[in-house]
């Protein structure tokens, strides 16, 4: 005796595959067989599989869009935010990625028919550090998505070519450019070959070391024991002499000098490589 319960699985299984077959004949009119197909079955099949394949990717579009519409968004703003930030600084080169986290989900959430509001929510409104950001649709109301945004700035900044050695005056052939996040660059850079040309080491720097502002100092224009020329002044009346220099000297500084013809040591103030001044006592 059939078993009733595999009775109604076969004809289950005998209703889908006509249904299958009038959805074939349908697609390949050429193959068609002699004689009439249930309309009803190839309408029920077609349905099924119309919705089966077309919802979904009408979801998955609208939540792209709504996606799509938040990454726009905040790209937009941090664009505007660094671009002023590199004006300010005269930021030469500069290219930047960004790390985004949402707080909330935009899964649910509708395409907005105009530009997302962007309102910023950290304490600390500087483009470099991480930014707190409500995207909001002002045609929806509970649309509100948070971002966390944080700007990874690259630029190209002055590196030691070669070795530097301590008190040394730089020139251009002992550097180079090389580009870094400067994020990461807590002790300071320098975007330009010319902001670094002409100033001293203050210690030994070695090959390919980024040049922090704590690395340098003014150049120094006297040597102890170098040749100086001192001019002296007073009254508006002036004369020279040579001397020679008994410290080391930057531009301002004041070092002692010996006037090589009376043998005096006196105090002057170094006012460019290799020339002092002193006024009359």
């Amino acid at each position: 005796m059939p078993n009733p319960k595999e009775s109604r699985i076969a004809l289950i299984f005998q209703g889908f595959t006509r249904a299958i077959g009038d959805f074939r004949v349908a697609l390949f009119p050429h193959r068609r067989i002699a004689g009439r197909k249930s309309g009803k079955a190839f309408s029920a099949c077609a349905s099924v599989l119309f919705l089966l394949v077309t919802q979904p990717a009408t979801v998955a579009h609208a939540q792209a869009d709504a996606a799509s519409q938040i990454d726009q968004a905040i790209a937009a703003h941090m664009q505007q935010q660094l671009a002023a930030e590199a004006k300010r600084q005269a930021w030469q080169g500069m290219r930047h990625s960004l790390d985004t986290s949402l707080l909330s989900s935009a899964e649910r959430l509708p395409a907005c028919s105009r530009a997302l509001r962007v309102t910023v929510g950290s304490d600390d409104p500087a483009a470099l550090s991480r930014q707190r950001l409500e995207l909001s649709c002002a045609d929806t109301p509970g649309w509100s998505v948070t971002a966390l945004v944080q700007a990874n700035v690259f630029l190209p900044v002055v590196h030691a070519a070669r070795v530097i050695e301590r008190g040394q005056t730089i020139a251009a052939e002992q550097l180079q450019l090389q580009e870094v996040n400067i994020g990461k660059a807590s002790r300071g850079f320098y975007n330009s070959l010319d902001e670094v040309v002409g100033q001293g080491a203050k210690r030994r720097v070695r090959a390919g070391q980024l040049i922090a502002p704590n690395l340098l100092s003014a150049p120094l224009l006297i040597r102890r024991g170098q040749q100086v020329t001192i001019i002296a002044s007073q009254d508006g009346i002036s004369a020279s002499a040579t001397g020679e220099a008994l410290a080391n000297g930057r531009a301002g500084e004041v070092i002692r000098v010996r006037n090589l013809g009376s043998q005096k040591v006196i105090e002057a103030q170094v006012v460019e490589e290799g020339v002092v001044t002193s006024t009359f006592r």
